[in-house]
């Protein structure tokens, strides 16, 4: 895996050796140093919960973990920390203090950071560097 969606991640199920915990809703990015926290996951019990992202191993079929222990029910408290990408798509890039489109994706490493976005400006999407951009987010609230 060279880099992973971050929105394909959310089309993809939580699994422990194979058995679906739940699925992701958000993820959750440090927008400083373009980093995934993690993801919040919507569970089999219909709880909310936060999954670290040094907790799992993404890939292009699934979201693996190693215990159901690593997903955290606490996920306000990193809500507070991190902003949602859902909150962001849509939202107005700047790169140098000039317009660089409209956020559409965000494309992660094998380690979370957060390589490249994918931009749409004038009809075409784009693949631009993360360092160094600004986002002015589409919603008030990543919550």
């Amino acid at each position: 895996m060279s880099s992973l969606s971050a929105v394909g991640a959310l089309q993809l199920s939580v699994r422990l050796h194979g058995i679906q915990l739940g699925r992701p809703v958000d993820v959750l990015l440090e927008t400083d140093a373009w980093q995934a926290l993690g993801f919040v996951v919507h569970c089999g019990d219909d709880a909310p919960r936060f999954l670290p992202y040094a907790a799992c191993q993404p890939s292009e079929d699934e979201i693996a973990v190693g215990s159901a222990l690593m997903l955290l029910e606490d996920v306000g408290f990193y809500r507070q920390r991190g902003a949602s990408l859902r909150a962001l798509l849509g939202g107005a890039v700047e790169r140098a203090g000039l317009p660089a489109g409209i956020l559409r994706d965000a494309l992660l490493d094998r380690g979370g950071a957060v390589d490249e976005l994918e931009v749409e400006r004038g009809g075409a999407i784009e693949r631009i560097p993360a360092a160094g951009t600004r986002i002015a987010s589409a919603r008030a609230s990543a919550a």
